[in-house]
């Protein structure tokens, strides 16, 4: 190779290196004025990485237990009227559908017999008056004695007695009603032979109605007397019927496993009838447990958990599911009310990591110490 050649390769490789030269040592100033920055700022770095998450506080609700069963509707006093004795029925006194008071004569039977049996039974005790009355005066001459006085007073008694069986006889051949309430379809017309096992009109007392419920075993614990229910009638669901339990059964039916009660509405208007169905609802009290932002519930291998915001770092608290809502999940943990659980942004949150509070609709609910930090 000629000489001339040889310099210019030379040259050519030292131009090379000398130009590697100089960008090693710009990047090696590049680095130390990053690492001053960083010492004189460490924060400009470190607040920039840290993850940004959107919080709500932890509030208290009271667990909603609740049950819906079916109910049948019965009238608060319900009687099928039968007659006392066999006969004719003469007359009605009252039309299907009319109220009626208690005591009101709602039918009459014929009673002639009943009332020549009375008349002989007064017309008896009248005469064995006389003859008590006539024994005492000839007593006060001893000339009656004291025998025939105790015999005419003991046929003087069993006469009385024998005309108030009368008058009793012939007062239940009038058919008297024995609760206030509504008749319903007569059973029977005028001029039919009915016996004591006819019976001829059913009377409701429908101010209140009544409902048969039965309740599954694992509710026993909270039925009280009094409790409030809530009744909505299959045939209107959207008007609704306050009541409350008005009785307990005091055993568990073995077979269904179940309560029956006794639930009692008012009725004044007279709009329920017996024999309708209806949804009933009970709502019992609860106990009372943190309520968080279903966001804000995680799954582990070892079951739920939330991230809790304390001192400005994320701490992982295992909780359990108590019941779900629209709304919020009620959870049992070691958090209280007003704790701050991270609800958007959980993926980039790690264990004992700072994070950067983000501003959202719970913002003015945050403490102090959280608002500083918020952006």
């Amino acid at each position: 190779m000629k000489i001339w050649k040889q310099i210019a390769l030379i040259a050519v490789i030292a131009a090379v290196g000398y130009g590697g030269w100089l960008y090693y040592q710009k990047l090696e100033s590049g680095k130390i004025t990053a690492a001053s920055t960083r010492q004189a700022n460490p924060s400009a770095t470190r607040g920039g990485n840290l993850p940004l998450v959107v919080v709500d506080p932890v509030r208290e609700e009271v667990i909603n237990d609740r049950l819906e069963v079916i109910g049948t509707s019965r009238a608060l006093q319900s009687v099928a009227i039968t007659p006392y004795s066999a006969g004719t029925l003469e007359q009605f006194q009252i039309a299907a559908g009319e109220f009626v008071e208690a005591g009101n004569v709602i039918a009459k039977l014929d009673s002639e017999a009943e009332e020549i049996a009375l008349a002989r039974a007064q017309t008896v005790l009248k005469d064995l008056e006389h003859t008590l009355e006539r024994i005492q005066r000839l007593r006060k001459t001893n000339t009656a004695s004291e025998v025939q006085l105790v015999a005419a007073e003991l046929a003087v008694t069993n006469a009385r007695l024998a005309v108030q069986d009368a008058q009793l006889a012939l007062t239940r051949r009038s058919i008297h009603a024995p609760i206030s309430g509504t008749a319903g379809i007569l059973q029977v017309d005028s001029g039919n032979y009915i016996t004591p096992q006819t019976e001829i009109v059913k009377i409701d007392d429908t101010s209140k109605i009544r409902m048969d419920l039965y309740i599954p075993e694992r509710f026993v614990s909270q039925i009280r007397i009094g409790l409030p229910l809530k009744a909505y009638a299959t045939a209107n669901k959207g008007q609704e019927h306050a009541g409350q339990i008005a009785a307990i059964d005091n055993m568990l039916d073995e077979t269904s496993r179940t309560l029956r009660i006794q639930g009692v509405f008012d009725n004044a208007d007279g709009s329920l009838l017996a024999g309708m169905s209806f949804s009933v609802s009970l709502a019992f009290p609860g106990d009372s447990y943190p309520a968080v932002n279903p966001l804000a519930i995680q799954w582990g291998a070892d079951g739920p958990y939330i991230w809790r915001i304390k001192d400005d770092k994320a701490d992982r608290v295992p909780v359990r599911i108590v019941q779900r809502n629209s709304n919020s999940v009620l959870v049992d943990g070691d958090i209280e009310t007003g704790d701050l659980v991270v609800s958007e942004g959980v993926q980039s949150v790690r264990e004992g990591q700072g994070v950067r509070i983000k501003t959202s609709e719970t913002a003015e609910m945050l403490p102090l110490a959280n608002k500083r930090d918020a952006v």
